[in-house]
């Protein structure tokens, strides 16, 4: 792919969000919105499998939708089992390593909506094998109310001291609304061949 590239194709986006539905409704507003959006973008939608919390609320809502929906779950995980039992497909693995290996192989790109350790965890390993060129993998943030305000003053942070460079830096961004998610994942997936970066996955 180079910058000539109006847009790269976008027909899988992996979903990072909390198990829990959180404090404010408006949290599961944003993930029934962004389900909505992604089906009738007609993009499938894999996630971690659960039918708990915010990851029950994108799933759903994509699922009412007419979406496609892949779950990831970790079988033998978790203290009771809240696999989503009403998706397009549920793919068992047998670790939280397998999980996110299979969400990274089928994506084009990942959101992330709040969420605690979890979504932090796979969020900063898609970012992390980007940065390695493992894969590349457009991440966007998506915001509701400010909740990622503090973690991106925490990145930019890390790039003023010197642990993380502005081309790394730039690999994540933060948009309050579903279409301009999509809109944000399709431009970042455009790489220039003078940074040596491999289009989608490296193989």
């Amino acid at each position: 792919m180079t910058t000539a590239d109006a847009s790269a194709p976008l027909e899988v986006v992996g979903v990072f969000c909390g198990s829990a539905a959180g404090s404010d409704g408006a949290y599961a507003d944003m993930a029934a919105r962004l389900g909505r959006h992604l089906a009738e973008e007609g993009i499938t939608l894999v996630f971690g499998g659960s039918d708990a919390g915010l990851m029950g609320a994108v799933a759903d809502a994509h699922l009412s939708s007419g979406g496609h929906v892949i779950g990831i779950y970790p079988t033998g995980t978790f203290g009771s089992d809240v696999a989503h039992r009403s998706l397009s497909e549920l793919r068992t693995v047998n670790s939280m390593h397998a999980r996110k290996a299979a969400m990274y192989e089928l994506c084009d790109g990942v959101i992330a909506l709040p969420g605690g350790y979890g979504t932090l965890e796979e969020l900063f390993e898609a970012l992390t094998w980007t940065q390695i060129g493992l894969h590349y993998l457009p991440a966007v943030l998506l915001d509701v109310d400010g909740y990622w305000e503090l973690f991106l003053r925490f990145l930019d942070r890390a790039v003023s001291s010197g642990f993380v460079s502005p081309a790394n830096r730039a690999l994540l961004e933060a948009v309050a609304d579903p279409a301009e998610a999509t809109t944000a994942l399709r431009r970042m997936a455009i790489v220039p061949a003078s940074t040596g970066r491999p289009g989608r996955w490296s193989g």
